[in-house]
């Protein structure tokens, strides 16, 4: 063997020690998307019609494609220039500098690609033809115009000016559907009920495009709550409505525009007027359209079918009731070339699933399969007689493929290593497009043929981490959770240089709330880098979803009702024994961080279990349920008036003097879900307790810090573990 000089190994070695260095605070808080980024696909879409997947490549500025019948061997597809000229072309009156190609482009058809992009002057709604890479229908409309959607035509888009509608043809006429002139008069936003219910449109086509259905939403008689704006000269108040819970809330209609008549009709949706109103789908036909009526309680939806010339009642399809609540989530999906049978999705026999009803209310086939929740609806094979979806197995920690036949309800799993799969169908459903990853596996793409099971190998990543820093070891464990029975998934992250004679700090990360899950089997556990930042810095970091979170079924969930904060609490604690039982945990060095639920939690960790928890991080945290809005807060607690031991128990504000520890709590000035009156309240019992509290303000973020920003947050948590909990 070659000797080695003394200088040579000592350079070696510095190159090695300076390879393998801890996380930076940036790289902790943006490292999983820039300089650690798992080599994926991106923007993975199945060309319709096709065997054949699109993507951009790696300079986003190509649309490239991989197809069965090139051997899936990669060929540029389109072009940002491409697009560019086209655009030119079409509207030479504005001037086009795209950064990237369209990123959320979708196929309409075999050569149709449907994108949205800005021009210097105006925006555009764009159906893009690739073979001739041109135009086929371009409208533009104005640079502040919001929620826009074209129709499936290509002929008109719709599109709100504030709080109004408009329709603009591509022949570039522009029609008002509504003229509001009182802001409180909400038409066709998608921040109706406040997006719950898995509401993320305000407006809707009708199959032939020629009639536009939308929410008016009357928001006039909820009482403004004031956000101080800070950045103005002399600060200015920027109000909001904000229907906090067991006050009045806002006055929700469905209303129908006819294009070609320009007149619209009411939907008679009926009393009370604090209702909510989802899953709104249009029939096949376009005659009718189908409304979820959800009561103020949410624990009774009616499925209601409406006449979308009259705004008639025809009938309800059928009731669903709950002594917890209701929570649709989803529109429903008609079969292919059917206007008389579709699938709904619900939680009312455990776990979220599909079921096959008629038109006429009857249920024809229950479509679920074991303890499967439902996560992703996919789509139906060439001939409409499968349906593919993902559902959860592994206790959760999973994510597979399935297929069931609509027939006979039986129901295949496509996919079976243990893991994280996600994906697509190919629009005739032989070939799957399966992502996969778990804790050992950084990621993996492939394309499945459903028929031969082949599998084709389109991307193995390697490890990020390796040769740039050295990630502390993670382990994926199992808990039980207080109820004696059920298991719990938990995180746990050892510290660098592990030595088990040594006593560690903890940090436990906790959200603890519906969903949301921070524990999964995929790469890095569910963590994000800044947990592995701490563990780096030498502490123990843990997690554990506990019941209440998502992934896990209604019973699962549903402990949390009229009663937030003590099951999670109670499965928390549980998890503070699991690290107890642990020889290397330092009993008195254990902390608690969180945001928003996990704010909540952490609070009431800190206070209720004050001889447990020293150090506590609360951001934008909820410390009264009462000061919460309507339709998350009454969903699990009722009303303060109809649930007011529930209320006073899960407060935070009340418990103030039992605070021992050091708390920090954070909050966005601009928060619009958990306003800041939460954490002022508590301030406040904190000094009239004469108890001590640090607190810190971001003068102009909302319920999160992004940006930049996020940076200084990190470093702020990690200061005050750092501070407080290392010797």
């Amino acid at each position: 063997m070659k000797k080695i000089s003394f200088l040579s190994a000592f350079l070696l070695a510095g190159i090695v020690a300076y390879a393998q260095k801890n996380l930076t605070i940036e790289e902790a808080t943006f490292g999983q998307y820039r300089n650690f980024a798992v080599e994926n696909l991106v923007a993975p879409k199945w060309r319709k019609d096709t065997k054949a997947i699109t993507y951009l490549d790696n300079s986003y500025s190509k649309l490239v494609s991989k197809s069965e019948e090139g051997n899936w061997t990669e060929t540029i597809l389109l072009t940002k220039a491409d697009l560019q000229t086209a655009l030119k072309n079409k509207f030479s009156t504005d001037e086009f500098q795209l950064r990237m190609f369209p990123y959320s482009y979708t196929w309409i058809d075999k050569s149709t690609l449907e994108f949205e992009v800005d021009g210097k002057n105006s925006k555009y709604l764009i159906q893009f033809d690739v073979d001739k890479k041109e135009v086929r229908n371009g409208i533009a409309f104005s640079s502040d115009g919001r929620n826009q959607i074209i129709s499936s035509d290509g002929k008109y888009a719709a599109w709100l000016d504030n709080n109004n509608i408009k329709i603009t043809t591509n022949s570039g006429q522009t029609t008002n559907v509504t003229s509001d002139e009182n802001a409180g008069i909400v038409n066709g936003s998608d921040y109706t009920h406040r997006q719950e219910f898995g509401i993320n449109r305000g407006m809707w086509w009708s199959p032939k495009n020629d009639k536009l259905a939308y929410y008016r939403k009357d928001e006039t008689m909820v009482a403004d709550y004031p956000l101080t704006d800070f950045s103005a000269r002399i600060a200015a108040n920027k109000n909001i409505k904000y229907p906090m819970a067991g006050m009045k809330s806002e006055e929700v209609t469905l209303v129908v525009y006819d294009v070609n008549a320009k007149k619209s009709v009411t939907l008679q949706t009926g009393e009370p007027k604090e209702q909510f109103l989802t899953c709104i789908t249009w029939d096949p036909s376009g005659k009718f359209v189908y409304i979820g009526v959800l009561n103020r309680e949410q624990n009774h939806l009616k499925l209601n079918k409406y006449d979308a010339s009259t705004g008639t009642l025809v009938k309800t399809l059928f009731e669903e009731k709950a002594s917890t609540y209701v929570e649709p989530l989803h529109d429903l999906t008609f079969l292919p070339n059917s206007a008389t049978e579709f699938l709904y999705r619900s939680e009312k026999d455990g776990f979220e699933q599909l079921y096959l009803y008629n038109t006429d209310g009857k249920l024809v086939r229950k479509l679920g399969y074991n303890d499967v929740v439902v996560t992703s609806l996919l789509d139906f094979d060439k001939e409409g007689k499968n349906v593919f979806y993902i559902g959860t197995s592994n206790n959760g920690l999973d994510r597979q493929f399935f297929k069931v036949d609509l027939k006979s309800g039986k129901t295949t799993q496509l996919t079976t290593t243990s893991g994280m799969h996600a994906g697509s169908i190919s629009s005739d459903g032989t070939l799957l497009l399966d992502q996969f990853t778990n804790v050992t596996t950084p990621n993996e793409v492939a394309i499945v043929n459903l028929k031969t099971n082949k599998s084709t190998n389109l991307i193995k990543a390697t490890n990020p981490y390796l040769g740039k820093t050295n990630l502390p070891k993670m382990e994926l464990v199992k808990i039980t959770a207080a109820d004696g029975k059920t298991p719990l998934n938990g995180r746990l992250i050892y510290p660098a240089n592990f030595d088990a004679t040594k006593k560690y700090p903890v940090m436990v990360y906790v959200y603890g709330g519906p969903h949301a899950q921070l524990v999964q089997n995929e790469w890095l556990g569910g963590a994000g880098l800044f947990d592995f930042f701490m563990a780096q810095n030498e502490f123990v970091v843990f997690t554990v979803d506990n019941r209440g979170s998502d992934a896990r079924g209604r019973d699962f969930e549903h402990v949390i009702h009229r009663n937030l904060g003590q099951n999670e609490m109670a499965d928390q604690m549980k998890g503070i024994e699991f690290l107890k039982s642990k020889s290397f945990v330092d009993q008195d060095r254990i902390g608690v961080y969180g945001w928003s639920f996990g704010g909540f939690m952490t609070t009431s960790l800190l206070l209720n279990h004050n001889d447990v928890f020293k150090v506590g991080v609360a951001g934008g945290p909820v410390c009264d349920w009462k000061y919460y809005e309507v339709m998350y807060g009454e969903r699990y607690m009722d009303m303060p008036q109809e649930n007011p031991e529930g209320y006073e128990k899960a407060s935070v504000i009340n418990k103030a003097k039992q605070l021992k520890g050091h708390l920090l709590m954070i909050h966005g000035a601009q928060d619009p879900v958990v306003v800041q009156q939460n954490s002022m309240e508590f301030i406040q019992a904190c000094i009239k307790e004469g108890k001590q509290i640090d607190y810190f303000l971001y003068p102009t973020h909302e319920h999160n810090v992004s940006g930049r920003d996020r940076i200084h947050l990190n470093q702020k948590i990690a200061d005050y573990f750092f501070l407080y909990l290392k010797k």
